[in-house]
């Protein structure tokens, strides 16, 4: 089962999965990819705003329910909008998903390719898989935070003399979440341990959380040669 969570709420781009991006809907990116996998009947937008149902419809995707006002403030957390989506289809479908794929609407360089390469690497024994990009702030180099003394210092310990030597740390892109159901209603996904990474490029990982990012992603398509 495919969710798309997409609250009508935003702050840093207001209204951003439905604004055009170079004349298409941003949340009609993550459409177009998840249908690249998957029917339309397992494809689940999880919004509570109107407009946001309207637009999705006007794709040819059915919205089945609007979430819950209490589940989409700020202060909303996924694992209650996830829960909220399976059950449902549980209750209303008859439709008892194993394995969730989570895509968040803000990143519209995410494809069915991503989406079937991050699948391959799901299996039986691991709670989810999550993707990445390997970061250019190596916590073992770079980062630096105040202790109580008020003095910078490491993030990470470490007596690496270049980036080149530290180990590779990956932060999550919030393209692409792949999360086993049981272990879902189990405990949150902050909590899981067996969880296993998959690798996007840095174009691929843009994420669209302010006017900064949006400018950027409309360089990167009107000019795709370039990158």
């Amino acid at each position: 089962m495919v969710v798309i969570p997409a609250r009508g709420g935003s702050k840093g781009v207001p209204r951003k999965n439905i604004l055009p991006l170079l004349g298409k809907p941003l949340i009609n990116y993550t459409i177009e990819a998840a249908r690249e996998v998957f029917s339309d009947e397992v494809i689940c937008v999880s919004t509570e705003d109107e407009e946001i149902r309207e637009v999705v419809e006007k794709s040819g995707l059915n919205v089945p329910f609007y979430r819950p006002l209490e589940l989409a403030g700020d202060t909303a957390g996924t694992y209650e909008v996830l829960i909220h989506s399976v059950n449902f289809f549980e209750k209303n479908q008859k439709y008892f998903p194993d394995t969730l794929i989570v895509l968040q609407p803000t990143s519209p360089f995410r494809t069915g390719q991503h989406i079937k390469e991050a699948l391959n690497q799901f299996s039986n024994s691991c709670e989810m898989v999550v993707s990445v990009k390997e970061t250019h702030a190596n916590p073992y180099y770079i980062l630096r935070e105040e202790n109580r003394d008020g003095w910078l210092v490491k993030s990470k310990e470490g007596n690496f003399r270049t980036r080149q030597e530290c180990p590779k740390v990956y932060e999550l892109n919030g393209a692409i979440y792949i999360i086993s159901v049981e272990a879902l209603k189990k405990r949150n996904i902050g909590e899981f341990t067996r969880v296993k990474k998959y690798v996007m490029d840095e174009k691929s990982s843009i994420d669209i959380d302010s006017k900064m990012d949006w400018k950027i992603a409309e360089l990167v398509l009107s000019d795709k040669e370039a990158f």
